[in-house]
């Protein structure tokens, strides 16, 4: 296999860099939990491990909204899901705690204020 000549290479990078030529693949945003508020989740977390309500979790970062599932046992569908939507900032707030029905907990503009409906929640 020959290799590509030098000039060939430079060209191509050239017009590769030009603002009217092909552009580089551009990654899709996504939307995910940032230092703070994984802190806050994953203490919570902790601590309801620690009590042995709580045994796994699994978290999904989506192009519109972040998902934090916790789980009683891994083989069920999730106890509860943390999610944040920041389309919703404005609304109702991004924050929002569901249930494995999929019925809400609870909603709003602050992670500690919605997270504490888990704090108080007890395992069926």
């Amino acid at each position: 296999m020959a290799e590509a000549d030098p000039q060939q290479q430079s060209a191509q990078l050239l017009d590769f860099l030009s603002p009217g030529g092909p552009q580089p693949p551009r990654q899709k945003p996504y939307v995910g939990f940032d230092r703070r508020e994984l802190n806050t989740i994953l203490n919570l977390y902790g601590r309801k491990v620690a009590l042995g309500e709580w045994r796994d979790y699994a978290m999904d970062f989506l192009k519109d909204r972040a998902l934090f599932s916790i789980y009683k046992r891994t083989s069920e569908r999730p106890l509860y899901v943390i999610e944040k939507n920041p389309k919703l900032r404005h609304k109702q707030g991004q924050y929002m705690v569901t249930i494995e029905d999929g019925r809400v907990l609870k909603r709003g503009h602050e992670l500690d204020t919605v997270l504490r409906v888990l704090e108080l929640a007890v395992v069926r």
